[in-house]
């Protein structure tokens, strides 16, 4: 009778903490689901921001590297040093209070006296697309050594310009070769997105501390943020399969 009345408080335990969890991840005022649901947005919502921003300059930054001007190919040189030395949490400092105090000086220069604030969620965007577009660029800058020069003469020997070979013939090519190389680039992408919680945006990492600490629950909200970036990483992960497969979707069977 003693063990069986053991049991049952066990039982009774058990339900009780699994309820108590339930109504922590609850959505509504005395859960904390709907906050994490929106970090999860603001998460998700940066990295795709960010995405194209890092892509564009780092297509630029691989013309300038294998330019034929030696003050391009130094400048482009630097930036890339500079971006994948410093640690992202470093540039994002940099950014979000250099670039307010800078904004604040030409403010006072230009003769307004008020003060600037950089919102968050831009200075991220800004910091993410510096270091993303430091690791495209060699991504691309690798993808356009795996092109012949043939390519590009053909293209020219058709009458197309320059701009048009490098669109419609190397281009495509392009992101072919480089697609496996920014794959893991956006997934880098994806979890640098953690480090803008320490500049207050209310992404996951930052709802979920908030709630850890007002529950006194770490264990459990921060491994729902675990599990949150694994679930983006493994949708990421399928997605960049998927477009892998359709960018090869003309080469023919060897």
């Amino acid at each position: 009778a003693g063990g069986a009345a053991g049991i049952t408080t066990t039982n009774r335990k058990k339900r009780r903490l699994m309820n108590e969890a339930l109504t922590l991840l609850s959505f509504g005022p005395e859960g904390w689901g709907d906050e994490i649901a929106w970090g999860v947005v603001v998460t998700v919502c940066l990295a795709i921001v960010t995405l194209p921003f890092g892509l564009f300059l780092g297509f630029l930054i691989a013309l300038a590297k294998k330019s034929s001007e030696p003050s391009l190919r130094l400048a482009a040189n630097i930036y890339t040093t500079l971006f994948r030395g410093l640690p992202e949490l470093l540039t994002l400092f940099l950014v979000y209070f250099g670039l307010q105090i800078a904004i604040q000086v030409l403010l006072k220069m230009a003769g307004f006296d008020f003060y600037f604030e950089v919102n968050s969620f831009i200075a991220g965007v800004i910091a993410l697309s510096f270091v993303f577009s430091s690791y495209a660029s060699e991504a691309f800058l690798s993808a356009f050594r795996g092109i012949p020069q043939g390519q590009y003469e053909g293209g020219y020997a058709l009458g197309l310009s320059k701009g048009k070979t490098l669109r419609l013939v190397v281009l495509p090519q392009l992101i072919r070769l480089a697609l496996p190389a920014l794959g893991n680039s956006w997934l880098v992408l994806l979890k640098d997105t953690s480090l803008v919680s320490v500049v207050g945006l209310s992404d996951v990492m930052r709802q979920s501390g908030i709630a850890a600490r007002v529950t006194k629950e770490p264990f459990m909200f921060f491994g729902i943020a675990c599990l949150i970036y694994l679930v983006l990483a493994m949708i990421s992960s399928t997605g960049l399969v998927r477009i892998e497969r359709w960018s090869k979707r003309g080469d023919t069977a060897r």
